[in-house]
């Protein structure tokens, strides 16, 4: 009797003939969580079982897959041969000692001898005549037994259902640069395209020294914490110091926020294009500040020539961001009190409804394309 891992996996299995390398990625990705965990992991019909490993790391290789996009649902198991009494060996051992119960059972070994139905009925009966602190009720019951018969002779008998990420594995659907602050929203965006299977870096402006260099550890731990769920990440950090001192010098103060929006888009889009990105990802929603409303989101797409913006959370409002936030392990460093470069000259009465025009006429004041290039000559880069 050896205790086992049973991980089911998401959307995969609608894949079709493309179905082998999508479960390639997702088991690339299994290794890469349990990295540093002796185990052993052996892709059967469907899903994957993780064994030998020590029984004592159950609780951390459960959290660590918990992570990994593409897993559906995770039990531990313990894993005997196909015949009945070493089913009911397990089923006793993984079995409630009272209250009420019934057994499911999954045939998948078709050659053997009893259905699914009968397996379940005489497993349940051996039970109770054992056990009469035990009673038999299908429709409600306290406790479910699961009994799985797989293919290669073997049984896999657990109790218990553990959710996983969803979604699907990281790296089947390209690579993404994501617009990274110390706030909230950009880490749950990060997130939340992930989990559709894209792997994803980072970009971070700062603003030093008027920002300090906790605002900036801030936003490493945040990329660190984006980074359990993408399977690693990295991580650019570029200051716009210059730029905001300039926009500051020569233009309308107010639409500083329009203005530094627009310089990070154009910084965004080449680091891009350079890195192999294939799309920007933003934390943007709209109506939530100045910059975000359909008019600021208009001024800022209008530099962008050549990649396509994700906003996964255009339509989501506050509490639901915070609930992602909770959800994903990020909030409690979102909301230490470390300002991010947007606050800097930041004026009292911003534009909100700004025309593409206007901005232009304010940018006719600069140089933009030696600003830029100051800009990426600031670039550090982090492997997180």
């Amino acid at each position: 009797m050896e205790k086992v891992i049973i991980i089911r996996y998401s959307e995969i299995h609608l894949k079709g003939k493309n179905r082998g390398y999508f479960e390639r990625v997702f088991g690339i990705n299994l290794e890469k969580s349990l990295k540093g965990i002796r185990h052993e992991i052996h892709r059967g019909s469907g899903r994957y079982l993780i064994e030998n490993f020590d029984e004592a790391q159950s609780e951390l290789i459960l959290q660590k897959l918990s992570k990994v996009f593409g897993v559906h649902s995770m039990s531990i198991a313990l894993k005997v041969p196909t015949d009945m009494d070493s089913i009911f060996c397990a089923a006793k051992t993984v079995g409630p000692m009272n209250g009420t119960f019934k057994v499911e059972t999954h045939r998948a070994d078709k050659s053997f001898k009893l259905n699914s139905m009968e397996i379940s009925a005489e497993i349940g009966g051996r039970l109770l005549s054992e056990n009469h602190n035990l009673k038999v009720d299908v429709h409600s019951p306290q406790h479910t037994i699961q009994i799985d018969l797989r293919e290669d002779g073997s049984t896999l008998v657990f109790n218990e259902f553990f959710k996983g990420a969803g979604g699907m594995p990281v790296g089947t659907a390209g690579k993404g640069l994501l617009l990274i602050s110390g706030g909230i929203d950009s880490p749950v965006a990060g997130h939340m395209i992930a989990k559709r299977g894209m792997n994803i870096e980072c970009v971070h402006f700062h603003s030093y020294p008027y920002t300090n260099l906790q605002a900036r550890d801030k936003v490493i731990e945040l990329a660190k914490v984006l980074s359990q769920y993408s399977c690693g990440t990295k991580l650019h950090i570029v200051s716009v110091t210059h730029i905001q001192e300039e926009i500051h010098k020569k233009c309308n103060g107010d639409y500083m926020v329009t203005i530094l929006r627009r310089f990070m888009m154009r910084i965004a889009e080449r680091l891009a294009i350079k890195t192999g990105a294939q799309c920007i990802i933003t934390g943007e929603s709209l109506g939530q500040v100045a910059s975000q409303t359909i008019e600021g989101i208009t001024t800022s797409n209008d530099v962008i020539g050549k990649l396509p913006v994700l906003r996964p959370l255009c339509g989501f409002d506050k509490d639901e961001i915070i609930e992602r936030s909770r959800a994903m392990g990020a909030f409690e460093i979102s909301i230490q009190p470390y300002e991010d470069c947007c606050t800097v000259f930041l004026p009292k009465h911003p534009v909100i409804r700004p025309t593409v025009q206007d901005v232009l006429n304010e940018e006719a004041k600069l140089d933009v394309e030696s600003l830029i290039e100051e800009a990426f000559k600031s670039i550090e880069t982090y492997n997180l």
